[in-house]
């Protein structure tokens, strides 16, 4: 039998970290972490998508949306 899998939108933060142990608790189900890089810079994103494996998540990935955001909402 497959585990549920659920997607958070992860920001590398407490509550996000915190979040992916609460939910993988709370329903059984396996824990994905995206965090979208935006073009925002601060935190390398590598610490960021490190720190969700970390915290429990089954993967985490970091999506590149800086085209996408700079064209739909910035241009």
């Amino acid at each position: 039998m497959t585990r549920d899998r659920i997607v958070l939108a992860y920001s590398g933060g407490l509550d996000t970290s915190v979040a992916i142990g609460w939910i993988a608790d709370q329903t059984r189900a396996e824990v994905i972490a995206v965090a979208a890089d935006v073009g925002q810079g601060g935190e390398d994103l590598e610490v960021i998508r490190r720190r969700a494996l970390d915290c429990g998540a089954v993967e985490a990935v970091v999506a590149d949306v800086r085209d996408e955001y700079a064209e739909q909402y910035c241009l």
